[in-house]
């Protein structure tokens, strides 16, 4: 925000005001900030998670796996026992930490092995299933935890995605960090 914008803005208030510019700002940065927080625990798990959640079971190939994610566009998926309970989670960097040798930290390096005639690292998976790559224990959270709680166990865990539980324990939804960001642009 510029001087400009807060001259124009303390201009357009009707009456006088007996504040300096530099006040001005300093309150108004107090407010915005106020209402961020506010918002931020005002908004719960139920409020921005997605309802319509692709999942795989245990059992479940890896082939179809990654077909399922590739069909859906998504980057992440539960893994969903018979009793709808949570079990684990796949995202890209599972299948990435199972491809090539264990230095291997990126897709660009699984490639060059490729390429490289030292093997297809994807070759190995092929009989493999969910239960075999899968994050397990997972990260969850229940439907009523504040937006602002979810961010921090993304930072903290460095994940991007998190199952939302019902209070029964079974999935009701998923959060996602691309969830938090479109909330955030939204406020």
């Amino acid at each position: 925000m510029s001087d400009e914008d807060i001259l124009t803005a303390m201009k357009s208030i009707p009456g006088y005001l007996d504040i300096t510019p530099g006040d001005f700002k300093e309150i108004f940065h107090y407010a915005y900030r106020h209402a961020i927080e506010r918002i931020a625990q005002s908004l719960l798990a139920k409020d921005v998670m997605t309802t319509k959640v692709i999942s795989v079971n245990p059992n479940t190939s890896l082939k179809e796996t990654a077909a399922t994610m590739a069909t859906h566009n998504i980057s992440g998926i539960p893994v969903i026992d018979d009793r709808r309970t949570v079990v684990g989670l796949i995202s890209e960097k599972d299948f990435l930490s199972h491809m090539g040798d264990k230095k291997t930290r990126s897709m660009m390096e699984v490639i060059l092995q490729c390429l490289s005639n030292k093997g297809c690292a994807v070759v190995s998976m092929r009989a493999g299933q969910a239960k075999d790559i899968m994050t397990s224990p997972v990260h969850t959270v229940f439907e009523d935890t504040p937006m602002f709680e979810i961010a921090s166990i993304f930072a903290e865990k460095n994940i991007n995605r998190v199952p939302v539980l019902g209070k029964n324990g079974h999935m009701v939804g998923i959060v996602a960090r691309a969830d938090i960001f479109r909330t955030a642009c939204v406020l």
